[in-house]
């Protein structure tokens, strides 16, 4: 298992720093070199011969556009990977005469335009041909990074703090030769050992909302921090901002430390199911406000994935469908029984804080709606989903609710 960590280059000086982001930028540009070169090709070596390399315009070394060329091309088979997986499943449902799924998933093939990858944030990944580690030197910095076979004859020395962050992690494992190079940091990854998945404990359902990062089906749930931040007002005060301006974002990386906290205090100790929802196309054909478009699900769900892995936790993803619709004691599903954070049932009258009520109907084991089911619409007038009996697991109600 590979985890990695963040250390600032704030202690490096200005000169180190300067050659340091020159390097950067031409690596950037090299990279961008191969992708013009490699993206029309069909099958792409991981070894991009001289031929190819001998035509790049740069002052890196030799080695370092190596580098650059096997970055390049691993980039280009992630981005053209799945219209390709979607191609083989276009073509083995034709086989198999599955043609309704097939002209469906050809129409999603026809309108899916994969276009070059943008690499203006590329981070050059340094194996230890590049990188000296010293982490026993005599200085007051934790360790010297050295970085040499840059180019130009450049030998950069860095100096480095551990972080807390760092040090639970050389704790678990052991640190990685190779670093992945920003203009504001340096990446090193460790490996761990692998966790095994624990087989005691507790099945919690995990609700993920727009204006709390989370909440578990045990009652607990994402709080303020010590300045009073939640995560509704984080995305408030990013709609307010100028998208791609300074303070947009300082207030993303604000949002990003914020999940990070919030899920932190997780106690997985006793917990060895989490359920949560397996949420897609959440803003696709729907006009969106803007502080409705800095709804971020996806880095909450890869950091409580990253948690959970690290801490043996297995995690199940289910359909969200009608989970916040459905009432946790009587399981009556209705469209009247939520509004807002408030839940109550129309018919048995219980009432809850909304995201708790759906956190419980994900921790419960009942069995999916179907797609057929769901285009019914009983949720309007409404209709009971409980525990499986026999078969049939939807029942009607035949009274009007009062």
């Amino acid at each position: 298992m590979i985890k990695s960590t963040k250390t600032t280059l704030k202690f490096t000086n200005a000169e180190k720093l300067n050659k340091l982001h020159q390097f950067i930028e031409e690596y950037r540009d090299v990279v961008s070199q191969f992708i013009n070169l490699l993206w029309s090709q069909e099958n792409l070596p991981t070894l991009i011969p001289k031929t190819l390399t001998s035509q790049i315009n740069t002052w890196l070394s030799k080695r370092a556009v190596q580098a650059a060329a096997k970055q390049a091309s691993g980039i280009i088979r992630g981005t053209k990977k799945k219209q390709k997986q979607r191609l083989y499943v276009y073509n083995k449902l034709v086989v198999e005469g599955k043609h309704k799924q097939a002209r469906k998933l050809k129409r999603i093939i026809d309108s899916t335009t994969t276009t070059k990858p943008n690499i203006n944030d590329i981070q050059p990944e340094l194996d230890q041909r590049f990188v000296k580690q010293d982490w026993e030197n005599t200085t007051t910095f934790d360790g010297i990074i050295t970085l040499s076979s840059l180019g130009r004859k450049y030998k950069i020395l860095v100096p480095v703090k551990k972080t807390k962050h760092f040090n639970k992690l050389l704790a678990k494992g052991t640190i990685k030769l190779g670093i992945r190079l920003s203009k504001q940091n340096i990446t090193f990854m460790f490996e761990l050992p692998e966790i095994p998945k624990k087989t005691i404990g507790t099945t919690l359902g995990l609700d993920i909302g727009i204006k709390n990062v989370f909440t578990l089906s045990n009652g607990v749930s994402s709080q303020p921090d010590l300045h009073g931040h939640t995560l509704d007002s984080i995305n408030k005060k990013l709609s307010r901002k100028k998208k791609g301006s300074k303070a947009f974002l300082r207030a993303q990386q604000h949002r990003t430390n914020y999940i990070n906290w919030s899920l932190n205090q997780i106690n997985f100790s006793n917990i060895s199911v989490i359920r949560a929802e397996n949420i897609k196309h959440l803003r696709r054909g729907n006009k969106t406000s803007r502080y409705l478009s800095h709804f971020t699900y996806t880095e909450i769900y890869n950091k409580l994935e990253n948690l959970s892995e690290t801490n043996g936790v297995q995690i199940e993803r289910l359909n969200p469908t009608y989970t916040s619709q459905r009432c946790s004691k009587c399981g009556w599903v209705c469209s009247r029984n939520r509004k807002g954070k408030q839940f109550k049932c129309v018919v048995c009258k219980f009432s809850e804080d909304a995201d708790l009520n759906a956190a419980k109907n994900i921790s419960t084991p009942l069995k999916a709606i179907s797609r057929e089911q769901r285009l019914l619409h009983k949720n309007r007038k409404g209709f009971y989903w409980n525990l499986e009996v026999g078969k049939e697991f939807i029942v009607s109600f035949t009274q009007k609710p009062s």
